[in-house]
Parts: C-alpha cells; structure tokens; sequence
C-alpha cells in the first residue's frame, strides 16, 4: 500500500496537476479502493475544523504584512541601506542580498515572498557592478529560503499546529540556526571571491556618512519585527494576534513614507487572497489525505515497517534526513510537510528526539528542497524575476548554498543546544 501511494503521488505530480489538487485526487482514491466506510463523508468536518483552527488565521496575516512591507517601498530602502554597510566585503551587494533576505525573512513569514521581492529589488545591480551572474542569483534563492526559518514563519506555525508545538518556542528555537545559515551564506560568497576575485565584479564603495545617513531606513523592518516577535514573548499576544498587529503595523509605516493609498491597498489584498487561496487548499487537501492515511492503517504500516529495521536513533535521523533531500527534489516544501510530518513527527517522539529541535532541522531540509532541482521552487522564483534569467543559471548559482545547508543539517545533529539553547534560556515560553 505504501508503494502504490508513492507511486500514485509522483505520478499525478508528473503529470504536472496541481499539487493541492493531486493531494486530494490521492486522498479520495485512496479511501474509495482501502477503506469499507465511505471515508469522503468526513470531508465538510475535516476542512471546517482545520480552517477554522485561531493558528491559521496568522497565514493570511503574515502574507499581507509582506505585500505591504513590499509596496510601501520599505524593502527597497532597507536593501540600499544595508549595501552601504556591507558591501566592501569580497562579493559586494551579494553579502546585501543575503542581509536584505534574512531582514526581509524576519517580517514576511514566506521563502517565496522573500525571494520574489529581494530578486526584483537586486537584479538590477547585477549587471550594473559586474557580478557573477550564476553567484549572484544562487545568492538569492538561497536567501529567500531564510523566509521559513527565521521567525516569524508560517511553515513553522503550520508545524506547531500538526504536532502540537509551542509555535514561540519553535520561533526561539529558529533564531541562533537562522542567523548560523545567514553567516555560511556569507560566508559561501566570500570563499567563492576569495578564490576568484572576479566573481564579485567592481567594488562599491561607500562614506561613512552615507551609512550613517542609511541607518533610518533599516528602521521600519527592525520596528515591524520587534512588533510582531516582542508582543509574543511579552505576553501580550499569540502569534496569530502579533501578525495582526504587524500588520497594523505595515500600514502605519505606509502611511508615515506616503505610500498608502487605495490602489496599493487593493493590489496587496489581493496578492494576499491569491497567495492565501493556495496555501489552504493545499494544507485542506492534506489534512484530509492525511485522515485517510490513518484511516486506511498506512501510517501503522508506516511505523511498523521502520521499527523492523533496527536501526538506531542516531540511523534513523539520518534516514530521515536523506529521505527528505531526495523527496525535495520532486515535491513542493509546503505540501511535503503537511504530507510526511503527521508520518514522521510520533517516529521522531518515540525514539526521544525533542519535536521542537526536529521542527528546525526539517525546516532546513525544506529550505534545501527550495533550492535543488528539478522542483525548486526558488529557483524558478529567481527565474521569473527577468525574462533574461535560464534556470540552468540559478540552479549552478544555488549549488554551493546546498552545501552550506547540508553543513547546518552536520552541526544540528551532531549539537542539538545549536537549536535548544534559547528555548531553554527563556523559561516560562508556552
């Protein structure tokens, strides 16, 4: 049964039908040829219960104050800033690119987003400096994917509602990993230009006056983020409530730079309901491809079939780990753990694994699965960025940021505290 669901699964993915769509054709047919009960009888109480769940409501929120974050010119303005501080390293406004994403990262929730915005926003200066043009794009969709990451992300928050996770404990959790990725971004770029000094094409030179001057225009995201992440762990809001506020937020600072109006507005809401439509019906199709599973007894099977294996815990991780950089070659992030976190998370559990320590390690996995191809999201994010982009480019561009990933998957196995620590340095997080 297991193979024949596999199976069924590529083959719909192949036949390139949507995936909300492909969850749900599996999960009928599933129920319809295993199950002796009309399982599609369930259906109006699954999606009513899991669309109605307060947590989900933050989906919609975060994806609206990233619009807004985008339109109100806020993102520009903080990428032109940090170029003035950071942009004297070997490789220039590449180091910017991955600045600006893990900042933008810290207000959008979303890799896409991130990646789609910062692309449009640093493009331009590709050519304009000389840089190289494989380099420059791998540093873009690998820095959009520090969008799931770096709290406040909504994968994160979908994770803590399928294992019943504190969310501000996975958000702590993300914090020291996230800003360790950015570094070995950073880091990946320097080596590259070190050895080939002409990858980070002309130096941008900058006064110090002029980054002085730049430094109120890192402001607004820093505000949007102290606002959205300081009110969960004062106590005064829930994350669903912080990303309202940040919202409120957003359209404060709109207001404040003149770039509020009802056209703005529109495009955003509207961005925002597109963006929003295809993540629930991604996460509804899942949920119930995932009642069925248990239903029909594939998940009992599942657990049955891994505990015959013997393998120890520490085998087991890595199993996992290779498992999901093989599945991210062929599934979209965001349905592919819907679709195996209600699998793996009890395994995980039951061989004492911390849940929230797994939560960052598969977000990192995900991240990785944005970037590797054929099925990348990001990279085909960066691609649509110009008409002029080839994918063969961004997916070369990418490479080295695999690998960096992959030395964050090391360091998290092999030093768990790397994603604990500030968890349990602040006590009294529920």
């Amino acid at each position: 049964m297991l193979a024949v669901t596999a199976t069924v699964l590529i083959a719909l993915i192949a036949l390139a039908i949507p995936i909300g769509a492909a969850l749900g054709l599996l999960a009928i047919g599933l129920g319809l040829v295993y199950s002796p009960v009309p399982l599609d009888r369930a259906l109006g109480e699954i999606f009513w219960r899991s669309s109605n769940d307060f947590l989900i409501v933050a989906v919609p929120m975060f994806v609206l104050l990233g619009e807004l974050v985008l339109r109100a010119g806020i993102a520009k303005r903080m990428y032109d800033a940090l170029g003035h501080w950071l942009s004297w390293l070997p490789g220039g406004l590449m180091h910017t690119n991955v600045g600006s994403c893990a900042m933008f990262a810290a207000t959008s929730g979303s890799s896409v987003a991130t990646a789609a915005t910062l692309g449009t926003v640093a493009m331009p200066e590709c050519e304009r400096h000389g840089y190289n043009r494989r380099l420059f794009l791998g540093t873009l969709a690998s820095g959009g994917t520090l969008g799931i990451l770096i709290p406040p992300s909504i994968n994160l928050i979908v994770y803590g509602l399928l294992t019943n996770t504190s969310v501000p404990k996975l958000y702590l959790a993300g914090f020291v990993p996230g800003i360790l990725l950015a570094l070995l971004f950073m880091g990946t770029v320097l080596v590259a230009c070190l050895i080939k000094p002409e990858f980070g094409g002309e130096a941008v030179r900058s006064s110090w006056q002029a980054r002085l001057h730049s430094l109120v225009d890192l402001l607004p995201p820093l505000l949007l983020f102290l606002l959205v992440i300081g009110s969960i762990y004062a106590g005064i809001a829930t994350p669903t409530e912080a990303a309202a506020l940040g919202v409120v937020g957003a359209l404060l600072l709109s207001v404040w730079t003149g770039t509020l109006s009802i056209g703005m507005l529109k495009d955003a809401l509207l961005s925002t309901m597109r963006t929003t439509g295809v993540i629930m019906l991604i996460i509804l199709a899942a949920v119930y491809l995932n009642f069925v599973l248990a239903a029909i007894g594939l998940t009992r099977e599942l657990t049955q079939f891994i505990e015959s294996l013997g393998l120890t815990p520490l085998q087991m991780i890595m199993a996992i780990v290779v498992f999901y950089i093989i599945l991210g070659c062929f599934l979209e992030t965001f349905s592919m753990m819907l679709t195996t976190v209600p699998l793996i998370a009890p395994i995980i559990v039951a061989l004492g694994y911390d849940p929230i320590w797994f939560g960052i390690l598969l977000m990192v996995l995900l991240e990785m699965a944005l970037i590797t191809p054929p099925i990348g999201i990001n990279l085909y994010v960066i691609q649509g960025v110009r008409n002029d982009i080839q994918f063969n480019d961004v997916a070369i561009g990418s490479f080295p940021f695999v690998i960096a990933m992959a030395l964050t998957v090391v360091l998290l196995i092999a030093f768990p505290q790397v994603a604990l620590w500030l968890p349990e340095l602040v006590s009294g997080v529920r």
